[in-house]
């Protein structure tokens, strides 16, 4: 009888990193505040307080970071807010 080593892949700890992504909402001109509002509460399931608060970043800067995770759902939000022709922006967190 042979003693072999058997090695499983569990005998070897990897690490698995999920890279976060930001979803980037631009400003615009034509979307009322309202309108930028109910999107983002539809999209990133926040309070209309916190949308309020990315609605106006947006308006001051230009753009506003309004969710971060991974890629996969950063475009399924991307995808909620472009329903009603709110420019975003999908780009890998820094």
């Amino acid at each position: 009888m042979t003693d072999e080593t058997k090695t499983s892949v569990l005998d070897y700890p990897s690490t698995f990193v999920i890279e976060p992504w930001n979803v980037i909402l631009l400003n615009d001109d034509w979307h009322t505040f309202d309108e930028v509002i109910l999107q983002l509460v539809k999209a990133i399931r926040c309070s209309p307080q916190k949308a309020s608060e990315i609605a106006l970043e947006a308006h001051a800067t230009g753009e506003a970071i309004c969710y971060s995770g991974p890629k996969e759902r950063c475009e399924h939000v991307a995808s909620i807010l472009e329903e009603i022709e709110l420019g975003v922006r999908i780009e890998r967190a820094v």
